[in-house]
């Protein structure tokens, strides 16, 4: 077992007896010095790392808290299993609730980067098990026997000896008095009960019966409609208004401007938002509001060059550059080509100019992908309430301990006064990181003096941003006589953002190795899309890589292996930001599993595997032509992500990564004309069809001792790959643009 402290001396951590019936509670916090909550009876001084609370109740109902914000990725399944495991808790006596945002009791409230159960890994575990602990020492007292010699089990506290067994309920109010002990010990893996075991969704019968869970859904008596106009265009902002006719038509309350965020205000970098300048509309229904919008008269006008001043996730203030102007995806296409010209080096081993000169055979490709749009199945929305002395918002956001932030700043009011309540969401795939929505819908309630839902159509979403990036990487490597693989170049770069992880696979594989990065600005907003920057790397790495493969006459995934056996071995530099054992783990992995190398009739095989988010993941896919088109069979996808807390939850996490990056790859890209984006819809924007997405996903896990490590992304990269090469075997044609159905950007 690992012994783990709980706190710094003997003081009580939390403990209350004021829950009704006598139940016992356990509050957590990830930091130290945290204020406490106003329902706490004996004060911490300290607090040790840990992100929810449980309650016991007298009846042997445990509710445990799933503090972060659920977004399809079934934490709110899988946190609750780890605190539960420890507590030697019966799963069917759980019942799991959304916590609260409470910025005094939890910290790190948020869903992005696949961090949930790895940072909530040894915390949440040490929240259980030190509530069982408490309750092992309630029986002791209660009993007269010594504290060793009690044994849980599905709820039930056990003394062996003397035949005595109480129920976790039957102990809640004892324990309630008992000290929080300096350290517990957590199970070791071997003794997992819950952990490792499926458990379906905790909301999955309220999801199918159509119960009130997401934003849209939520409702407040005297609750009004609003919607808002922005610009067409990026590069654009609002010149006058004439909202005569609007104001005039049936159960419209107002029609006013508002700015977002004023000139002066210091953004977050969840502050992303390109139309702080806003027209809204206020009235009863969703319909009148909408007829009233489509009867605005606005003028807009083009801005300058400016800058904006914004933090980063770490706190340090940047300067942001926004070009003027009307921005065209052909001009953004040339200014990729030629953009590559100006990076800068990042990383170099070696003397790869030299090798480049001599060697026997050069391979060079270049790759490129379009902006993307997020797509979320819900749109933007979300409910505020906003009087003189408080701030009520409920909604589907990722980021809400941060947006409480921004909304205490832009609405003057302290940060106790804002109460934001996190919904389920209808996906987020990092979109829902950026609030710039909420912030609309506190300011638009303030100016009103009433409760607002703010609701976007798909069409505002699609044109507001916040986008994936557009990218572009050109690759060269250099074979020698024997087609051995002795220097390889990557220079990457995007609008406005890079996608480069010079420190990655195979970088440490390569005696000689360069890696450059460059950007250029954009006003065009952009943001993390599942998997940044790795959602188009991947794809563009490991399809040249077979390539580079084929030109040395080996296969694919041997030719991999002999370069990861490098880095395991002799690697190269010390930067190194992968594992190689684990990368070359997966491959052999989903070798074995999809039987690479037999003779499949009509069935074309495409591989790749990548490491992301701590974690590493290798495809192979299946592909067929059907009357000209590509058809994918089946996927076969080997995965490390360290112990998997709820196998169920998880091949659905792959399952998923899987189907979108196809689905992308294939289909999607956003282009602009003068500014705006020429989709902004489905019937324009391509999404992946239930009818194209594989006929069968295969999702094996490496047996790990290992802590847990994200799983929410890593699936999603490498399947691009995967397909690119599975599309050349079928095709003979080598795809270097997204979408691979419909390539429209052509670059030297």
């Amino acid at each position: 077992m690992t012994k783990m402290k709980t706190s710094i001396g003997r003081r009580t951590f939390l403990k209350t007896s004021a829950l009704a019936g006598g139940g016992f509670m356990l509050s957590f916090s990830w930091l130290a010095g945290c204020k406490p909550a106003p329902d706490m009876v004996e004060l911490p001084k300290e607090w040790f790392e840990l992100n929810g609370y449980l309650k016991i109740g007298d009846n042997g109902l445990v509710t445990i808290m799933s503090p972060n914000p659920e977004i399809g990725q079934n934490v709110k399944t899988s946190m609750p299993m780890l605190v539960a495991e420890e507590l030697d808790v019966d799963w069917k006596n759980v019942i799991v609730e959304q916590a609260p945002l409470n910025t005094s009791v939890f910290t790190r409230q948020l869903a992005g980067g696949s961090q949930s159960i790895s940072q909530g890994w040894k915390s949440l575990r040490m929240a259980g098990a030190t509530a069982r602990n408490m309750l092992r020492e309630a029986a002791a007292k209660t009993w007269g026997v010594p504290v060793d010699e009690i044994t849980t089990e599905a709820s039930m506290l056990y003394h062996k000896a003397s035949g005595k067994s109480a129920s976790y309920g039957e102990m809640a109010s004892a324990a309630a008095k008992v000290e929080v002990p300096k350290e517990v010990e957590l199970k070791n893996n071997s003794d997992f009960k819950i952990i490792g075991t499926s458990r379906n969704n905790v909301d999955g019968k309220k999801i199918v019966t159509g119960q009130p869970l997401f934003g849209l859904d939520y409702k407040q008596q005297g609750m009004l409609i609003a919607m808002i106009a922005h610009p067409p265009a990026f590069g654009m902002r609002l010149k006058s208004v004439d909202d005569s006719q609007a104001r005039a038509m049936p159960g419209i309350k107002d029609v006013f401007t508002i700015k977002t965020y004023p000139e002066d205000y210091a953004q977050q970098w969840c502050d992303v938002d390109s139309f702080p300048e806003l027209v809204v509309v206020v009235g009863n229904t969703t319909w009148e509001v909408m007829n009233a919008r489509k009867a605005l008269k606005l003028e807009w006008e083009q801005f300058q060059d400016h800058e904006i001043s914004s933090s980063t996730f770490w706190g340090t203030t940047v300067k942001i550059k926004v070009p003027g102007g009307l921005e065209n995806s052909a001009q953004h296409n040339q200014v990729m080509a030629t953009a590559s010209k100006s990076a800068k080096v990042v990383r170099k081993d070696g003397n790869p100019e030299a090798v480049f000169k001599k060697a026997a055979k050069v391979v060079e490709r270049s790759y490129s992908a379009p902006f993307l749009a997020h797509n979320t199945m819900e749109p933007m929305n979300f409910f505020a309430n906003v009087t003189s002395d408080k701030a009520e918002l409920v909604g589907p956001i990722q980021t809400p301990e941060f947006m409480e932030k921004s909304i205490a700043a832009r609405l003057g009011l302290p940060l106790e006064k804002i109460d934001i309540q996190m919904t389920r969401q209808g996906g987020g795939f990092g979109r829902r990181l950026y609030g710039h929505f909420l912030v609309e819908a506190a300011v638009i309630s303030q100016k009103i003096n009433a409760p607002v839902k703010l609701i976007y159509t798909r069409e505002d979403d699609m044109s507001f941003g916040v986008y994936r990036p557009a990218y572009h990487a050109r690759y060269k490597a250099a074979l020698d006589e024997n087609n051995k693989l002795i220097g390889f170049h990557v220079n990457a770069g995007g609008i406005p953002e890079s996608p480069l992880f010079a420190n990655r696979f195979p970088a440490g594989a390569v005696e000689n190795y360069l890696a450059e990065s460059w950007t250029a600005p954009s006003n065009i907003s952009v943001g993390a899309f599942r998997a940044p920057a790795s959602n188009f790397i991947a794809g563009a790495e490991q399809s040249f890589l077979d390539e580079v493969a084929e030109a040395a006459g080996k296969d694919p995934i041997q030719f991999r292996l002999e370069l990861l056996d490098r880095a395991l071995n002799n690697p190269v530099g010390e930067r190194n930001d992968y594992e190689a054992k684990r990368l070359m783990g997966v491959l052999e992995l989903v070798r074995s599993k999809s039987n690479w190398g037999q003779d499949m009739p009509n069935i074309h095989r495409g591989v790749s595997a990548y490491f992301c988010h701590d974690s590493y993941v290798a495809h192979v896919i299946d592909l067929a032509m059907e009357n000209g088109k590509p058809r994918v069979e089946k996927v076969h996808c080997a995965v490390d992500c360290g112990i998997v807390v709820n196998p169920i939850a998880a091949t659905n996490l792959v399952e998923g990564g899987s189907v979108d990056g196809i689905g992308h790859a294939m289909y999607s890209g956003l282009t602009f004309t003068n500014g705006t984006p020429d989709q902004t819809n489905f019937n324009k924007y391509r999404l992946i069809r239930h009818k194209e997405a594989p006929k069968a996903i295969e999702v094996h896990f490496v047996e790990s001792t290992v802590d847990p490590t994200g799983l929410g992304e890593p699936p999603f990269p490498p399947v691009i790959g995967a397909l690119a090469n599975a599309l050349y075997k079928a095709t003979g044609k080598r795809h270097y643009s997204q979408p691979y159905l419909g390539e429209t950007i052509t670059l030297g």
